[in-house]
């Protein structure tokens, strides 16, 4: 059987010598071990879809994270290093935590990085800058450097709950992430100059580099913010994009004991009784 007749394309992007695509088994056919096979059944049921990134390239390069590859095939060398050099990997390494080395596919050829139940986006900038969360690198094209990018306010660093650092990719080509949610439940959102988006929570996923970041009291006085129950906000000023993940707190919350019996409640009442 080819690959053709076991994957859906789900998502791709294609540069000069290279095209990048997420794919996805159709389905799992099971396990002679019986709880694995019943483990199998129940993602089936619910469509939750092995995936994998599968990049083909020509006379290129893709840059990943040490240990993400599966197998490849075709003329290709693997080569590992510290991208930037060592001052740049390890501020990449404790302040984002990504990994000190990092490995570059090249040549021309098939690669399959590790499979993943989770989800994958897929940006292709163009002279360009991305930020987004820690540890959400997947892998790059050619043309793309990874590096720490430090907040730019204190606010930021010690309110906006994303710490002193983040990551950053920047240059042309395609970066794949980690996303948190499936492609379909992320909320995209241009901001003109000056325009603002709050957000009550750590799920505004990925931001362009010309976005502020920094942490604004909810109301215009400290009184109004304690006492409208928001505190502080994640608040993002364009120009530029912001991508958010409104479900991933939901999913969190869903994790723990009670959840379902818990998220039937609105939390707006902060628990006042009337």
């Amino acid at each position: 059987m080819s690959d053709i007749d076991s994957f859906d394309v789900v998502e791709s992007e294609t540069i000069p010598g290279a095209v990048l695509e997420v794919v996805q088994y159709k389905s799992l056919k099971g396990s002679d071990d019986l709880e694995v096979a019943e483990k199998v059944f129940f993602a089936n049921q619910a469509d939750i879809r092995l995936k994998m990134l599968r990049v083909k390239l020509d006379r290129s390069e893709l840059l990943i994270e040490p240990g993400a590859l599966y197998f490849m095939k075709g003329n290709l060398q693997l080569e590992s290093g510290v991208q930037g050099g060592i001052a740049k990997g390890l501020m990449r390494k404790f302040m984002t935590g990504e990994t000190l080395f990092q490995s570059r596919i090249k040549g021309t050829g098939e690669i399959y990085l590790e499979p993943s139940f989770g989800h994958y986006l897929l940006f292709n900038i163009d002279n360009d800058a991305l930020i987004f969360d820690k540890g959400a690198f997947h892998c790059a094209s050619a043309g793309l450097e990874v590096s720490a990018k430090m907040q730019q306010n204190v606010s930021s660093a010690l309110f906006g709950g994303e710490g002193f650092f983040q990551t950053q990719v920047k240059g042309s080509g395609v970066v794949v992430l980690n996303s948190p949610v499936p492609i379909a439940e992320l909320l995209t959102y241009e901001l003109a100059a000056g325009e603002k988006l709050s957000v009550d929570g750590n799920f505004a996923f990925v931001r362009t580099a010309s976005v502020s970041f920094q942490a604004e009291k909810s109301g215009k006085t400290l009184f109004q913010s304690v006492t409208s129950g928001e505190g502080l906000l994640q608040t993002f000023t364009g120009p530029g994009m912001v991508w958010i993940a409104p479900t991933q707190g939901v999913y969190d919350k869903m994790k723990l004991a009670n959840s379902i019996a818990n998220l039937s409640h609105a939390q707006g009442s902060m628990g006042t009784r009337t």
